[in-house]
């Protein structure tokens, strides 16, 4: 079977890897844009888009298509990924010294040797409490530009690190991809 990741994330490149699978990168180019407001919600409505449009673009054969998108929630506001260095320590202030949620949408669109097509669509939910920050820690880490890519403006498994004071739930999902309960909900097909 051939496995597609339908995101251009690194972190969800190495996260893949790391758990032993081999597929190849395909980006979807669907415009993304959620209907829903509750974050988990909103999460797996965009997974769904990344992963359909890159299942559709794909000839027939045995295939895995796997699409996710995470966000930050704090105070009922969705943090997407900073348009700018204001945005970014905006977001930071809002984080600083508090407790926050990330979520993290999956799809799976798998096609079998038959051509039959299954899919599911899941979350997953952390909780990430950072130490309070001053202006200054807010703007050296945003001056690493670290914070440009992700949701939040935080990178937990970069420089951020040192911010970071506690997380309830599942690491990986906070970089971005839920590995284990990704490779559990997709076992059955992987091993099929």
């Amino acid at each position: 079977m051939k496995i597609y990741l339908a995101s251009a994330s690194p972190r969800r490149r190495e996260l893949l890897a790391q758990i032993g699978l081999q597929f190849e990168v395909k980006v979807s180019n669907v415009q993304e844009k959620a209907s829903a407001s509750d974050p988990a919600k909103v999460v797996e409505e965009l997974s769904r888009q990344k992963a359909r449009a890159v299942f559709e673009e794909l000839a027939a054969g045995h295939l895995l298509v796997i699409g996710a998108d995470t966000v930050v929630a704090a105070d009922g506001r969705i943090l997407g990924k900073p348009a700018g260095r204001e945005e970014a320590v905006e977001m930071l202030e809002l984080l600083s010294g508090r407790t926050h949620e990330v979520f993290t949408g999956v799809t799976l669109i798998c096609r079998d040797a038959c051509g039959q097509v299954f899919s599911k669509t899941f979350h997953e939910r952390t909780e990430v409490s950072f130490y309070a920050m001053s202006g200054k820690e807010i703007g050296d880490y945003v001056s690493t530009g670290d914070c440009m890519d992700k949701a939040g403006a935080y990178g937990i498994q970069g420089f951020c690190a040192r911010y970071i004071r506690e997380i309830k739930g599942d690491y990986n999902n906070v970089v971005g991809l839920p590995a284990g309960r990704l490779y559990q909900e997709a076992k059955e097909w992987l091993e099929g």
